[in-house]
């Protein structure tokens, strides 16, 4: 229950009220929120403040405080019941030790209120916890201008309207602001145990053109895996919150793309019209490859991205960034449309995210679940100089029954010259289970996404592999 006097008087409040007002900021120029009160002198104190004893809201609903140290926007929330909006106007005792603070964001409590299971925190983020109760990878409600040589904007969630439906069901509405942009999102959440399920509707609106605008956004980590461990100190084998982005196209192809800590920033675009659901996954669930006791990198989920409805024609994007450490994300995954986001004009999507560890990627094809790279070459002979094996590992169904004499062949989109050898056969001992191995050159003139499944007569037996070969 809440305190007296802790929430304001009720107003009316409607999703279709909640659109009509984004449409009319954007005509407005906009104005840049307030900063917060400096609350909390490092991050010890800020985690005091945020996981101490306080009031919850809605008996599940706990706030973040606004803080320089971690999260300096302040919002603004409201409880709704019935149709009708309250704003939380007192936060005190909402915080440990009765602090008085602005709440940044908030998160839902599970049933036994000592964890949580969905959290909204700064800027457009949010995340939850997947069907192993682990958090990892987060989602944006939008990106503008990501991966472009000018400074990417950040708009913010600046107003929330949580409603409870169920023990583990909430409506949460949300109004995002931001230089360029405007909008109206609405977070249909449930705890389910598939995982943490979302029905999301949103509608944008343009103050300014926006060159690159992502939409259904996730980010994550990808520090490094069995690829390319020896160029990293960290004791554990492995660290990365996600290990590959999963397309289901628009015409029913399915791509994995293995993630790649490169270099430099890079951006690879998947032109798809109407696909069929995407995201970031960690196929890759064994605890022995990360050896992590603490984080547990085996048990982060991941996020599925399924459309509702026509989104017409675009691309999915991933960008990667190069990190040294895993407490920076360098991944983003995104939905961009090929329609221009112009001044004065608005886009509407619904779409459904699923934060889970089951692969709903998952199809009839046979699925890449390791791979691995390292000298060309048979092993027990010297290494072929200038080139460097690929092995993909693939499991399925489709693969079930066949052997060396069946005819499965490794198909890719390299020229001739840059393949010096192939191979793919079924492993001793694993069911429906094969490997494609492939020796190709270094010396490339110029970047190139090689492509590559297994494929029986004019039958594909697997997902598309897409990696990006660097000269």
């Amino acid at each position: 229950m809440a305190a007296s006097g802790r929430l304001g008087p009720p107003q009316n409040f409607s999703w279709d009220d909640l659109k009509k007002r984004a449409r009319k900021m954007a005509g407005q120029a906009y104005k840049a929120p307030p900063k917060a009160r400096d609350m909390a002198k490092d991050f010890d104190e800020y985690v005091k403040l945020t996981y101490g004893d306080g009031e919850a809201i809605e008996g599940m609903v706990r706030l973040f405080p606004a803080a320089k140290t971690v999260a300096e926007q302040p919002v603004i929330m409201h409880v709704v019941e019935d149709g009708k909006a309250r704003l939380i106007k007192d936060t005190t005792g909402l915080f440990q030790g009765n602090a008085h603070a602005d709440p940044a964001g908030f998160r839902i409590m599970d049933s036994s209120g000592k964890s949580d299971w969905i959290a909204f925190l700064g800027a457009s983020y949010f995340r939850a916890a997947g069907s192993r109760g682990q958090y990892g990878l987060s989602a944006r409600g939008i990106a503008v201008n990501i991966g472009l040589p000018e400074a990417e904007e950040f708009p913010d969630f600046t107003e929330f309207w949580i409603e409870r439906v169920g023990t583990d069901r909430f409506f949460i509405y949300a109004l995002l602001d931001g230089p360029s942009v405007t909008g109206a999102y609405r977070f249909d959440s449930s705890m389910t145990d598939e995982g943490v399920v979302q029905d999301i509707q949103a509608a944008v609106f343009f103050r300014q053109d926006i060159r690159r605008l992502g939409l259904a956004v996730e980010t994550s980590m990808f520090w490094y895996d069995q690829t390319n461990h020896d160029v990293h100190k960290d004791w554990r084998p492995e660290i990365h919150d996600s290990d590959g982005l999963a397309i289901w196209s628009g015409t029913g192809e399915r791509i994995w793309r293995p993630l790649a800590n490169s270099n430099t920033a890079r951006i690879n675009t998947f032109q798809t019209p109407s696909p069929k659901g995407f995201g970031l996954l960690q196929r890759d669930q064994k605890f022995d490859h990360y050896q992590d006791d603490s984080v547990f990198y085996d048990r982060r989920p991941g996020l599925w991205v399924e459309p509702k409805g026509d989104w017409g024609e675009g691309a999915v994007v991933l960008y990667e960034m190069p990190t040294d450490k895993e407490t920076a994300d360098n991944i983003g995954a995104f939905w961009t449309p090929a329609e221009a986001a112009v001044a004065g004009g608005s886009m509407e999507l619904a779409y459904k995210l699923t934060w889970t560890s089951q692969d709903l990627s998952k199809g009839t094809a046979a699925r890449n679940v390791d791979f691995f790279k390292g000298p060309a070459g048979a092993p027990g002979t010297p290494p072929i100089e200038g080139a460097t094996k690929y092995v993909f590992d693939f499991e399925g169904g489709s693969l079930a029954g066949l052997d060396r004499q069946s005819g499965v062949e490794i198909v890719t989109n390299l020229p001739a010259s840059a393949v010096l050898s192939s191979s793919a056969y079924p492993v001793v001992g694993r069911t429906n289970y094969w490997r494609a191995m492939i020796d190709i050159r270094n010396d490339l003139t110029d970047p190139l996404d090689c492509r590559l499944f297994l494929r029986r007569n004019n039958d594909a037996l697997t997902e598309t592999v897409i990696m990006s070969l660097q000269p």
